[in-house]
Protein backbone atom coordinates (compact mmCIF):
# COMPACT_ATOMS: atom_id res chain seq x y z
CA UNK A 1 0.00 0.00 0.00
CA UNK A 2 2.80 2.41 0.94
CA UNK A 3 4.55 1.67 -2.35
CA UNK A 4 1.32 2.38 -4.26
CA UNK A 5 0.83 5.67 -2.42
CA UNK A 6 4.44 6.65 -3.08
CA UNK A 7 4.04 5.77 -6.76
CA UNK A 8 0.84 7.83 -7.01
CA UNK A 9 2.52 10.80 -5.34
CA UNK A 10 5.44 10.51 -7.74
CA UNK A 11 3.12 10.45 -10.76
CA UNK A 12 1.21 13.45 -9.38
CA UNK A 13 4.43 15.36 -8.75
CA UNK A 14 5.66 14.67 -12.28
CA UNK A 15 2.33 15.77 -13.75
CA UNK A 16 2.39 19.00 -11.76
CA UNK A 17 5.96 19.60 -12.83
CA UNK A 18 5.02 19.29 -16.50
CA UNK A 19 2.00 21.54 -16.04
CA UNK A 20 4.16 24.02 -14.20
CA UNK A 21 6.46 24.40 -17.22
CA UNK A 22 4.15 27.12 -18.50
CA UNK A 23 5.31 29.43 -15.70
CA UNK A 24 8.98 28.49 -15.75
CA UNK A 25 10.40 31.07 -18.16
CA UNK A 26 12.88 33.18 -16.25
CA UNK A 27 16.31 34.68 -16.56
CA UNK A 28 19.20 32.44 -15.61
CA UNK A 29 21.50 33.15 -12.71
CA UNK A 30 23.92 34.92 -15.05
CA UNK A 31 21.15 37.34 -16.07
CA UNK A 32 20.81 35.88 -19.57
CA UNK A 33 17.86 34.40 -21.44
CA UNK A 34 18.32 32.86 -24.88
CA UNK A 35 15.67 32.52 -27.59
CA UNK A 36 16.03 30.62 -30.86
CA UNK A 37 13.75 31.71 -33.70
CA UNK A 38 12.93 29.09 -36.34
CA UNK A 39 11.00 30.40 -39.31
CA UNK A 40 9.53 29.21 -42.61
CA UNK A 41 10.34 25.53 -42.31
CA UNK A 42 7.76 24.72 -45.03
CA UNK A 43 7.94 21.06 -44.03
CA UNK A 44 6.38 18.59 -46.44
CA UNK A 45 5.31 15.31 -44.87
CA UNK A 46 7.88 12.54 -45.44
CA UNK A 47 9.56 14.57 -48.19
CA UNK A 48 13.37 14.12 -48.27
CA UNK A 49 13.73 17.79 -49.19
CA UNK A 50 12.60 18.64 -45.65
CA UNK A 51 15.31 16.52 -44.02
CA UNK A 52 17.69 19.48 -43.95
CA UNK A 53 15.12 21.48 -41.96
CA UNK A 54 15.16 18.88 -39.19
CA UNK A 55 18.94 18.59 -39.41
CA UNK A 56 19.33 22.33 -38.98
CA UNK A 57 16.88 22.53 -36.09
CA UNK A 58 18.69 19.78 -34.22
CA UNK A 59 22.10 21.27 -34.93
CA UNK A 60 21.05 24.73 -33.74
CA UNK A 61 19.46 23.31 -30.59
CA UNK A 62 22.64 21.35 -29.88
CA UNK A 63 24.85 24.38 -30.42
CA UNK A 64 22.77 27.05 -28.69
CA UNK A 65 20.89 25.22 -25.90
CA UNK A 66 18.13 27.87 -25.80
CA UNK A 67 15.75 28.66 -22.96
CA UNK A 68 12.90 29.10 -25.44
CA UNK A 69 12.15 28.38 -29.10
CA UNK A 70 9.70 30.49 -31.11
CA UNK A 71 8.43 29.33 -34.51
CA UNK A 72 7.40 32.37 -36.58
CA UNK A 73 5.07 30.78 -39.10
CA UNK A 74 4.87 28.75 -42.30
CA UNK A 75 5.82 25.69 -40.31
CA UNK A 76 4.08 23.10 -42.48
CA UNK A 77 3.56 22.91 -46.24
CA UNK A 78 1.59 19.72 -46.92
CA UNK A 79 -1.03 17.31 -45.67
CA UNK A 80 -1.59 15.55 -43.32
CA UNK A 81 -1.56 18.90 -41.53
CA UNK A 82 -2.09 17.84 -37.91
CA UNK A 83 0.42 14.99 -38.02
CA UNK A 84 2.89 17.18 -39.85
CA UNK A 85 2.62 19.98 -37.30
CA UNK A 86 2.95 17.58 -34.39
CA UNK A 87 6.01 15.94 -35.90
CA UNK A 88 7.80 19.27 -36.43
CA UNK A 89 7.07 20.62 -32.95
CA UNK A 90 8.11 17.37 -31.28
CA UNK A 91 11.66 18.13 -32.45
CA UNK A 92 11.72 20.75 -29.69
CA UNK A 93 9.17 19.29 -27.26
CA UNK A 94 11.01 15.96 -27.03
CA UNK A 95 14.08 17.86 -25.86
CA UNK A 96 12.04 19.38 -23.00
CA UNK A 97 12.61 22.91 -24.29
CA UNK A 98 9.74 25.40 -23.89
CA UNK A 99 8.42 26.57 -27.24
CA UNK A 100 5.69 28.66 -28.84
CA UNK A 101 4.37 29.30 -32.33
CA UNK A 102 2.70 31.97 -34.40
CA UNK A 103 1.07 31.20 -37.72
CA UNK A 104 2.16 32.14 -41.22
CA UNK A 105 0.04 32.57 -44.31
CA UNK A 106 0.52 28.97 -45.47
CA UNK A 107 -0.04 26.92 -42.31
CA UNK A 108 -3.83 26.79 -42.65
CA UNK A 109 -3.70 25.91 -46.37
CA UNK A 110 -2.85 22.25 -45.72
CA UNK A 111 -6.29 20.88 -44.82
CA UNK A 112 -6.59 22.08 -41.21
CA UNK A 113 -7.71 25.35 -39.65
CA UNK A 114 -5.54 27.50 -37.43
CA UNK A 115 -7.76 26.51 -34.50
CA UNK A 116 -7.10 22.83 -35.16
CA UNK A 117 -3.37 23.41 -35.55
CA UNK A 118 -3.31 25.48 -32.37
CA UNK A 119 -4.79 22.56 -30.42
CA UNK A 120 -1.97 20.35 -31.67
CA UNK A 121 0.63 22.86 -30.49
CA UNK A 122 -1.09 23.35 -27.13
CA UNK A 123 -1.30 19.59 -26.53
CA UNK A 124 2.45 18.98 -26.59
CA UNK A 125 4.58 19.07 -23.44
CA UNK A 126 6.56 22.29 -22.94
CA UNK A 127 4.28 24.25 -25.27
CA UNK A 128 3.56 27.83 -24.25
CA UNK A 129 1.36 28.44 -27.29
CA UNK A 130 -2.03 29.92 -26.48
CA UNK A 131 -4.96 31.89 -27.83
CA UNK A 132 -5.20 34.41 -25.02
CA UNK A 133 -7.95 36.47 -26.63
CA UNK A 134 -10.02 34.32 -29.05
CA UNK A 135 -12.54 37.13 -29.47
CA UNK A 136 -10.11 39.33 -31.46
CA UNK A 137 -8.75 38.92 -34.98
CA UNK A 138 -6.32 36.13 -35.71
CA UNK A 139 -5.63 32.88 -33.90
CA UNK A 140 -2.85 32.68 -31.33
CA UNK A 141 -2.35 36.18 -29.95
CA UNK A 142 -0.69 35.95 -26.53
CA UNK A 143 1.95 37.41 -24.27
CA UNK A 144 4.67 35.38 -22.57
CA UNK A 145 6.48 36.73 -19.54
CA UNK A 146 10.08 36.03 -18.57
CA UNK A 147 10.50 36.35 -14.84
CA UNK A 148 13.53 37.90 -13.19
CA UNK A 149 16.27 35.51 -12.08
CA UNK A 150 14.99 35.70 -8.50
CA UNK A 151 11.44 35.03 -9.74
CA UNK A 152 10.02 38.14 -8.10
CA UNK A 153 8.80 40.11 -11.13
CA UNK A 154 8.17 40.12 -14.88
CA UNK A 155 11.50 41.15 -16.37
CA UNK A 156 10.59 40.80 -20.06
CA UNK A 157 7.45 40.35 -22.17
CA UNK A 158 7.30 38.45 -25.46
CA UNK A 159 4.30 39.39 -27.61
CA UNK A 160 3.29 36.64 -30.05
CA UNK A 161 0.86 37.95 -32.66
CA UNK A 162 -0.97 36.42 -35.62
CA UNK A 163 -0.17 38.61 -38.66
CA UNK A 164 -3.10 37.00 -40.52
CA UNK A 165 -2.92 35.91 -44.18
CA UNK A 166 -4.22 37.76 -47.24
CA UNK A 167 -6.04 41.05 -47.72
CA UNK A 168 -9.82 40.81 -47.63
CA UNK A 169 -10.41 44.43 -48.67
CA UNK A 170 -11.72 44.93 -52.19
CA UNK A 171 -9.11 46.61 -54.35
CA UNK A 172 -6.27 45.97 -51.90
CA UNK A 173 -4.07 43.11 -53.06
CA UNK A 174 -1.37 41.21 -51.21
CA UNK A 175 -1.04 40.35 -47.56
CA UNK A 176 -3.27 41.19 -44.65
CA UNK A 177 -2.26 43.38 -41.74
CA UNK A 178 -2.40 43.15 -37.96
CA UNK A 179 -5.88 44.41 -37.10
CA UNK A 180 -6.95 47.28 -34.88
CA UNK A 181 -8.37 44.98 -32.21
CA UNK A 182 -5.06 43.12 -32.03
CA UNK A 183 -3.20 46.40 -31.60
CA UNK A 184 -5.69 47.46 -28.93
CA UNK A 185 -5.05 44.17 -27.10
CA UNK A 186 -1.29 44.76 -27.25
CA UNK A 187 -1.70 48.32 -25.95
CA UNK A 188 -3.89 47.12 -23.09
CA UNK A 189 -1.38 44.42 -22.10
CA UNK A 190 1.52 46.85 -22.39
CA UNK A 191 -0.21 49.37 -20.13
CA UNK A 192 -0.96 46.62 -17.60
CA UNK A 193 2.66 45.46 -17.48
CA UNK A 194 3.89 49.06 -17.23
CA UNK A 195 1.49 49.80 -14.39
CA UNK A 196 2.60 46.69 -12.49
CA UNK A 197 6.22 47.73 -13.02
CA UNK A 198 5.84 51.03 -11.20
CA UNK A 199 5.10 53.01 -14.35
CA UNK A 200 8.23 51.87 -16.19
CA UNK A 201 7.71 49.96 -19.49
CA UNK A 202 8.88 46.35 -19.25
CA UNK A 203 11.53 45.50 -21.89
CA UNK A 204 9.71 43.52 -24.57
CA UNK A 205 10.02 41.80 -27.95
CA UNK A 206 7.37 41.02 -30.58
CA UNK A 207 7.19 37.98 -32.87
CA UNK A 208 4.98 37.43 -35.90
CA UNK A 209 5.25 36.21 -39.49
CA UNK A 210 4.73 39.01 -42.01
CA UNK A 211 6.95 42.10 -41.86
CA UNK A 212 5.56 45.55 -41.15
CA UNK A 213 5.72 48.23 -43.87
CA UNK A 214 8.38 49.94 -41.75
CA UNK A 215 10.85 47.18 -42.69
CA UNK A 216 11.02 48.60 -46.23
CA UNK A 217 11.30 52.16 -44.96
CA UNK A 218 14.16 51.28 -42.65
CA UNK A 219 16.04 49.06 -45.11
CA UNK A 220 16.02 51.75 -47.80
CA UNK A 221 17.09 54.59 -45.50
CA UNK A 222 20.72 55.53 -46.10
CA UNK A 223 21.09 56.66 -42.50
CA UNK A 224 19.95 53.35 -41.02
CA UNK A 225 22.59 50.80 -39.99
CA UNK A 226 21.68 47.41 -41.52
CA UNK A 227 23.37 44.07 -40.85
CA UNK A 228 22.69 40.89 -42.80
CA UNK A 229 21.24 39.82 -46.12
CA UNK A 230 18.56 41.71 -48.04
CA UNK A 231 17.89 40.06 -51.38
CA UNK A 232 14.24 40.97 -51.68
CA UNK A 233 11.88 43.71 -50.71
CA UNK A 234 9.79 42.95 -47.65
CA UNK A 235 6.44 41.49 -48.75
CA UNK A 236 4.60 43.63 -46.23
CA UNK A 237 0.92 44.62 -46.24
CA UNK A 238 -0.05 47.39 -48.63
CA UNK A 239 -1.86 49.14 -45.78
CA UNK A 240 -0.22 50.25 -42.55
CA UNK A 241 -2.49 49.54 -39.58
CA UNK A 242 -0.31 51.38 -37.04
CA UNK A 243 1.32 48.69 -34.91
CA UNK A 244 4.75 50.31 -35.11
CA UNK A 245 3.32 53.64 -33.99
CA UNK A 246 1.67 51.90 -31.03
CA UNK A 247 5.00 50.28 -30.17
CA UNK A 248 6.68 53.67 -30.10
CA UNK A 249 3.90 55.20 -28.03
CA UNK A 250 4.09 52.42 -25.44
CA UNK A 251 7.88 52.46 -25.27
CA UNK A 252 8.29 48.80 -24.35
CA UNK A 253 9.17 46.76 -27.45
CA UNK A 254 12.89 46.77 -28.26
CA UNK A 255 12.72 44.48 -31.28
CA UNK A 256 10.31 42.96 -33.79
CA UNK A 257 11.18 39.53 -35.28
CA UNK A 258 9.52 38.12 -38.40
CA UNK A 259 9.92 35.60 -41.22
CA UNK A 260 8.04 35.23 -44.53
CA UNK A 261 10.70 36.61 -46.90
CA UNK A 262 13.09 33.71 -47.38
CA UNK A 263 16.02 35.61 -48.87
CA UNK A 264 16.18 38.19 -46.08
CA UNK A 265 17.78 37.79 -42.67
CA UNK A 266 18.78 41.38 -41.94
CA UNK A 267 18.38 43.47 -38.82
CA UNK A 268 17.96 47.24 -38.98
CA UNK A 269 17.04 49.85 -36.40
CA UNK A 270 14.12 52.20 -37.06
CA UNK A 271 13.38 54.93 -34.53
CA UNK A 272 15.26 52.90 -31.89
CA UNK A 273 13.28 49.69 -32.50
CA UNK A 274 15.16 46.76 -34.06
CA UNK A 275 13.37 45.26 -37.07
CA UNK A 276 14.81 41.81 -37.75
CA UNK A 277 14.21 38.76 -39.89
CA UNK A 278 14.90 35.23 -38.78
CA UNK A 279 17.00 33.04 -41.07
CA UNK A 280 14.94 30.68 -43.25
CA UNK A 281 15.12 27.30 -41.52
CA UNK A 282 13.49 25.06 -44.13
CA UNK A 283 14.72 23.06 -47.08
CA UNK A 284 14.18 23.38 -50.83
CA UNK A 285 10.43 22.81 -50.66
CA UNK A 286 10.20 26.57 -51.25
CA UNK A 287 12.48 29.21 -52.77
CA UNK A 288 15.76 29.77 -50.91
CA UNK A 289 19.09 31.15 -52.08
CA UNK A 290 20.97 31.28 -48.77
CA UNK A 291 22.01 28.48 -46.37
CA UNK A 292 19.29 27.67 -43.87
CA UNK A 293 19.68 28.42 -40.18
CA UNK A 294 18.08 30.29 -37.30
CA UNK A 295 18.19 33.61 -35.48
CA UNK A 296 19.33 33.67 -31.86
CA UNK A 297 18.47 36.39 -29.34
CA UNK A 298 20.18 36.67 -25.95
CA UNK A 299 18.43 39.01 -23.54
CA UNK A 300 20.06 40.78 -20.60
CA UNK A 301 18.09 41.01 -17.37
CA UNK A 302 17.27 44.50 -16.19
CA UNK A 303 18.56 46.23 -19.32
CA UNK A 304 17.13 47.41 -22.63
CA UNK A 305 19.82 45.62 -24.56
CA UNK A 306 20.37 42.22 -26.17
CA UNK A 307 22.68 40.37 -28.50
CA UNK A 308 21.46 38.68 -31.66
CA UNK A 309 23.09 36.55 -34.33
CA UNK A 310 22.44 34.02 -37.07
CA UNK A 311 23.39 30.40 -36.50
CA UNK A 312 24.00 28.18 -39.56
CA UNK A 313 25.78 24.91 -40.19
CA UNK A 314 28.96 26.93 -40.71
CA UNK A 315 28.71 28.70 -37.35
CA UNK A 316 27.81 32.17 -36.08
CA UNK A 317 27.13 35.07 -38.45
CA UNK A 318 26.15 38.71 -37.98
CA UNK A 319 26.75 39.00 -34.23
CA UNK A 320 25.33 42.35 -33.14
CA UNK A 321 24.34 44.11 -29.94
CA UNK A 322 21.19 46.20 -29.67
CA UNK A 323 21.28 49.15 -29.59
CA UNK A 324 25.04 49.80 -29.79
CA UNK A 325 25.72 48.06 -33.12
CA UNK A 326 22.98 50.04 -34.81
CA UNK A 327 24.22 53.51 -33.94
CA UNK A 328 25.67 54.85 -37.17
CA UNK A 329 28.88 56.80 -36.71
Amino acid sequence: MCKKIALCLMVLFNALTVLGQKEVLKFNRDGKFKIVQFTDLHVKWQDPRSDIAFERMNQVLDDEKPDLVIFTGDIIYSKPALENMRNVLKTVSDRKIPFSIVFGNHDNEQGATKEELLKVAESLPYSLTADEVPEISGVGNYALTVRSSDGKKDACVLYCIDSNTYSTIKGVKGYDYIKRDQIDWYCKKSAEFTRNNGGEPVPSLAFFHIALPEFNQAASDENAQLYGIRREKACAPALNSGLFTAIKENGDVMGVFVGHDHDDDYAVCWYDVLLAYGRFTGGPTEYIHIPNGARVIELNEGARTFKTWIRTKAGVEQLTTYPDSFVKE
